[in-house]
């Protein structure tokens, strides 16, 4: 197993590195995967939990605070990530590629108070629904083949 060490980002703006690490927070009810989405605050289309590379943190770890700040979601950050997507990301009124890193997260809680609860929806979706509502071809093939059982 390749042991994942944390990134620095010091002497650079965190936006000048264009990947960013997304979470795609899950559970099982009923014996069925459910994929958790989120709002986007701008446009409020369907999207994952994601965000810029922070200091001093692995890949995964970034993708478990973005889960923590935009979704409220505690859970289990596996390292390995699943895929990556691409996107444009509207930045001063410009149109900048972004690729982001895609790790799972097991959701063990959901909070009522997170730093983003009240400028985002949450909402669960099968996996194949979610692979519906979002906006990238790229996400929507890791969200419809999810399947936690490769996880182990």
């Amino acid at each position: 197993m390749i042991k994942q060490l944390p990134i620095s980002v010091d002497g650079a703006h965190k936006s000048d590195v264009r990947t960013q690490f997304a979470a795609l927070c899950y559970r099982t009810k009923h014996g069925e995967s459910e994929i958790l989405l989120i709002t986007a605050r701008g446009s409020g289309r369907w999207i994952i939990p994601k965000g810029w590379p922070m200091d001093a943190m692995t890949p995964g770890e970034c993708a478990g605070q973005e889960a923590w700040e935009e979704a409220g979601v505690t859970g289990k950050i596996f390292n390995r990530p699943l895929g990556l997507f691409s996107y444009q990301k509207v930045i001063g009124g410009e149109g900048l590629p972004i690729v982001a890193m895609v790790y799972p997260v097991r959701v063990d809680s959901l909070a009522k108070d997170y730093p983003e609860s009240g400028q985002r929806k949450r909402e669960w979706f099968s996996p194949k629904k979610a692979a519906k509502q979002v906006a990238e071809p790229e996400l929507a093939r890791i969200l419809k083949g999810f399947d936690p059982g490769y996880l182990a």
